[in-house]
């Protein structure tokens, strides 16, 4: 007997796709919450949950129809999405920690002011961060941090969902 059982491809699927919009809704938190402008490979960052989130949820919608097959594929393009996400934020916390250079040209993307009303108080309350600085740590590690464990997790959590037994 196993303590923990594969789940199935519906619901990795549904898992996946939860997890990673409350990703997205926690990085769109901290940028429009609390003022912290997202460099270029943040906003790179995000694209895999886009992408993944909703191919995720039809994943799982297949799988409960009884098209496992289909799901199965789609999970199994979801845990490379959310790969190429995990291998994208371990490079953002490198450059971050200055294990390897960053893109050459990288600040807060969108940085620009709005609008001409209040520009003052506006570019007061935005926090700019280039690629190569962290705007905030928890226990030592960045926001690309916890994105590539985040992503990683979900990826293997796809391979999973995709290699269960369990039909839905």
């Amino acid at each position: 007997m196993t303590l923990l059982r594969s789940p199935s491809p519906a619901m990795a699927g549904l898992l996946i796709a939860v997890v990673a919009a409350l990703a997205v809704g926690g990085a769109l938190v901290f940028e429009h919450g609390f003022g912290y402008v997202p460099c270029m490979l943040c906003l790179w960052q995000r694209w895999p949950y886009y992408l993944g989130a909703p191919l995720a949820l039809f994943a799982a919608l297949l799988a409960a129809r009884g098209a496992t097959g289909p799901a199965r594929l789609l999970l199994v393009a979801v845990a490379i999405l959310l790969a190429g996400g995990a291998a994208l934020g371990v490079y953002h916390a490198g450059v971050e920690w200055s294990f390897w250079p960053g893109p050459t040209s990288c600040a807060g993307a969108n940085a620009a002011p709005t609008s001409a009303g209040g520009l003052l108080a506006q570019m007061q309350n935005t926090r700019i961060v280039p690629c190569d600085r962290a705007a905030w740590r928890l226990f030592g590690l960045s926001l690309a941090g916890y994105n590539a464990l985040v992503a990683a997790g979900l990826a293997g959590l796809a391979i999973a969902g995709a290699r269960s037994p369990r039909p839905f």
